[in-house]
């Protein structure tokens, strides 16, 4: 029994798409009369279904070993495409982490949208979403995987702009689509040359043709520069990170997913990729540059954020600097504990974030303070979040931030060290986050704030209590490493490293007001971090700048050039032949002398030009 779910896994991405399928008469309108719970209702079902399903394929490749399944869907002369599944401990674990945050996810937003009149829609869109993530992560091709990708780019621009009344979100919406096709089209010139280099897309295939195949330097770098662009785009790494934080526009509930499993797909391909990747030294120090820039640049910036979701979107985007450090320096291992810990600790935090919300209609941090009476199931989710992110032993991203420092302090101690910093700026941000909004007095919007109903305080609670108990789960699954192996000195630091945040973040004075420093040195400081380094005006005053001025130059070229060489063609001609006419004598001896002469003439001409 336990070999058939394991044989019909590749239905898993399935369900999601199913519950979109059947959703789509009352997100599209075709049924009124009994409102749209029923859409909500399947979307549910569906995700519950996948959820099942996969906890039975899990115990079932659990005792019989990895496998692989393979669908022939187009073969023509020497084309010959396949539909690819991996079948593993990790892509199954991997993709149970994807529908159960899912399905919390989709309990959260009955209450959090509860009063929207496009919840049906949503509800379709958030299954889209679904399908993609849970293809992705059991997909055993390129091809199928920069598909999904696509999927994802589209679900995030639909889900971004969901309140699509909104100009900025319009705006969130477009820059977040634009921004990821970027690295999706540099992808692209790599799955190309990989299908004509290896002549098969298929990853098993490709893991086997890169131990015999011997690239050029250049060839190679270029290959894996493209190769990483993608995951670049999906993770939020500079320079293309600046989509995260304007997708925040968009419902929190779609947050929960994209801040902890959606980046996670994106890093996921990356390290699928990594066995390929490794044949350029240049696309490897390229990605510990760009995660180095990013988790430094991203937890310093989130610390001057006002806005609650926005200061965590960026944190998100630091955590996976780290990501990419680890698989830049060739430890995969690191990369996946980080990736699965940290997407249950950022879930759940994102999740309070959304009570938080829903509670006051605020988001902004200076208007909050004194929710930690009246909200106290938030205010658990918010603590357990926090321990869960940062490195206090034994929760979970202790294990991924502790082994990145292990692992890297012989070989490179100043990237281990950014281990240390990341956590420790992140310890300070949530302590931050956690004084201004949980305690201190009552401002006006939070002076009635009652705890938030049922369906959001349910999937909160459980996915608190999911996060206590991560280690129990990483140590059924072997996964943390004998204590005897446990190098004490990087654990200590890790912690101490952790408390510092916590007690800079309790000490340093906060303020209420939206005031800037009087400090001119402070006030600098002040403003490049809460705007991003200035990176969107640094985009608008290059990039921007110069495919605006090449699209002028375009449109002028074509009304003026193009347009005015066809248009004195036409008046020519037109001309011509109006001249022409009054010549017509209606004499056919005529005509004919014309045209032995225009031949005769025509002769003459090529006879000169050839000799």
């Amino acid at each position: 029994m336990a070999q058939f779910f394991v044989e019909t896994s590749w239905l898993l991405p399935i369900y999601g798409l199913i519950g979109a399928l059947l959703a789509l008469p009352w997100s599209t309108g075709m049924i009124r009369r009994t409102g749209p719970r029923p859409a909500v209702y399947l979307n549910i079902l569906m995700t519950l279904v996948a959820f099942g399903h996969g906890v039975m394929a899990f115990r079932g490749i659990w005792n019989s070993g990895p496998q692989e399944l393979l669908f022939s869907w187009f073969e023509v002369a020497d084309v010959h495409l396949t539909l690819a599944f991996d079948i593993s401990v990790l892509n199954l674990g991997a993709l149970e982490l994807i529908t159960g945050l899912s399905l919390l996810a989709q309990v959260f937003a009955l209450g959090y949208l509860e009063k929207d009149w496009a919840l049906a829609r949503f509800y379709s869109l958030m299954g889209f979403f679904e399908a993609a993530m849970s293809g992705l992560v059991l997909s055993g091709s390129l091809f199928v995987s920069y598909s999904l990708l696509e999927m994802l780019t589209l679900s995030t621009y639909l889900l971004v702009g969901f309140w699509f009344a909104q100009p900025l979100v319009v705006t969130a919406a477009r820059d977040a689509f634009l921004t990821k096709r970027i690295g999706d089209v540099l992808l692209l010139m790599g799955v190309v040359t990989l299908a004509s280099l290896a002549g098969s897309l298929n990853f098993n295939d490709l893991y086997e043709w890169v131990k015999v195949e011997n690239l050029s330097p250049t060839m190679a770098t270029l290959l894996g520069l493209a190769l990483i662009a993608g995951p670049i785009g999906k993770c939020a790494q500079f320079p293309l990170h600046l989509w995260l934080d304007e997708a925040m526009e968009g419902p929190n509930p779609a947050s929960i997913l994209r801040n902890s499993v959606v980046v996670t797909c994106g890093a996921f391909v990356l390290i699928r990729l990594q066995p390929i990747v490794v044949l350029s030294p240049v696309a490897l120090g390229t990605l510990v540059g760009l995660g180095t820039v990013t988790a430094v640049g991203a937890s310093l910036v989130a610390l001057a954020q006002i806005d609650i979701k926005r200061t965590f979107s960026y944190s998100t985007s630091a955590y996976l600097g780290l990501v990419f450090i680890a698989i830049g320096t060739e430890w995969p291992g690191v990369a996946l504990m980080l990736l699965l810990t940290h997407a249950v600790a950022k879930a759940l935090i994102f999740m309070a974030v959304g009570s938080i919300i829903t509670t006051t209609s605020c988001q902004d941090m200076t208007e909050l303070g004194g929710l930690g009476r009246k909200m106290p199931a938030t205010t658990f989710a918010y603590v357990t979040g926090a321990l869960g992110m940062v490195g206090v032993m034994p929760l979970g991203c202790f294990w991924g931030l502790r082994m990145g420092a292990d692992f890297l302090g012989g070989s490179a101690p100043l990237l281990a060290l950014l281990f240390f910093i990341v956590n420790g700026l992140t310890a300070l941000n949530l302590t931050r986050v956690f004084r201004q909004v949980f305690l201190g007095t009552s401002q006006p919007k939070t002076r009635r704030a009652p705890e938030v109903p049922w369906q959001m305080a349910v999937p909160m609670v459980t996915l608190s209590i999911i996060n206590l108990l991560v280690p129990l789960a990483m140590g059924k699954l072997s996964l943390l490493p004998p204590w005897e192996y446990i190098n004490w000195p990087i654990t200590v630091l890790m912690l101490v490293s952790g408390w510092v945040g916590v007690a800079i973040g309790a000490t340093v004075p906060l303020s209420k007001s939206l005031a800037r420093s009087l400090n001119r040195t402070l006030r600098i400081a002040q403003d490049l971090l809460a705007y991003d380094f200035y990176t969107e005006r640094l985009y608008d005053k290059t990039v921007v700048l110069a495919v605006s001025s090449l699209a002028r130059f375009s449109s002028w070229f074509d009304q003026y050039v193009v347009d005015g060489l066809v248009n004195g063609v036409g008046l020519a001609s037109l001309f011509g032949g109006e001249s022409l006419k009054y010549s017509a004598s209606g004499q056919s001896q005529l005509y004919l002398l014309t045209i032995v002469a225009g031949v005769g003439l025509l002769g003459i001409f090529m006879t000169w030009t050839l000799w």
